[in-house]
């Protein structure tokens, strides 16, 4: 299989999905499933450094694609988890271009880039830095969120960042900028989107959205509609719908 990053460039169409418990089985149970890639949550869970290089490394050795989405746009934090094994980054909060080049440039070593260089399991521990350094700058990826309104209006230049591979919305995040959190039906939030989709089908960069609920239906949707790297809900979400659907099917009979 091509690597994500030539697959993303082609245009073609790829699901993952979101890790945020940090049991090994847990990355196992999903890489295993078939997701084109996986990402490891930074911001929005308790996973720590040393889990999620453990994380990394089991979705990788299962020939699936390992992201980390970051605690926050961070030099260090990004040079950490790429030094672990990352295949790339999701940035949160990219609302503009120089946010967008200043993750590319923490990604790529010099002259390219500004990431420090060391050695570590990205790295084959110093045995194999000449080609990691060639495959940093080939393959790695990065994801820009477009979760604020400041991002929306900012979206063609943010796009035109050498080294940004695509975006991804983030929803709750965006219509909490708009003074309407949660409310996705609300018109400035489906004018905020509608923004993002003409923008994103005319950059020629792969455009993202996260369906949280594990419904099929609305993956479906999203696919329809032109996402091309869309992440399909996440390990808790599926964990919590599989067993209330369950209880919910067979309690529904004996009332």
């Amino acid at each position: 299989m091509k690597p994500l990053k030539s697959r993303l460039a082609e245009g073609q169409v790829t699901v993952g999905s979101w890790l945020t418990l940090a049991h090994p089985a847990i990355a196992e149970i999903m890489a295993r499933a078939g997701f084109d890639w996986l990402t490891i949550d930074l911001e929005h869970s308790v996973i720590t450094i040393r889990e999620a290089e453990e994380l990394i490394r089991i979705v990788e050795l299962l020939g699936v694609a390992p992201l980390v989405r970051l605690s926050v746009n961070d030099p260090v934090q990004i040079k950490r988890v790429m030094d672990a094994g990352a295949h790339g980054v999701i940035v949160p909060m990219v609302n503009s271009p120089a946010d967008a080049e200043a993750a590319v440039e923490a990604v790529r070593y010099p002259p390219m880039g500004k990431r420090g260089v060391g050695l570590a399991r990205a790295q084959g521990y110093g045995s194999s830095f000449d080609h990691y350094r060639e495959w940093i700058n080939r393959e790695s990826v990065v994801i820009v969120q477009v979760e604020h309104i400041e991002a929306v209006d900012n979206l063609e230049a943010i796009l035109a960042i050498e080294g940004v591979d695509g975006f991804i919305v983030g929803p709750y995040d965006l219509s909490g900028s708009l003074g309407v959190p949660g409310q996705f039906d609300h018109p400035s939030m489906k004018e905020a989107m509608e923004r993002i989709k003409t923008v994103g089908l005319s950059s020629g960069k792969v455009f993202g959205i996260h369906v949280i609920e594990p419904n099929v239906e609305e993956l479906r949707q999203r696919l329809d509609a032109g996402y091309s790297f869309v992440a399909y809900s996440l390990d808790i979400r599926m964990l919590d719908h599989a067993c209330r659907s369950g209880l919910d099917a067979i309690r529904s009979k004996s009332r």
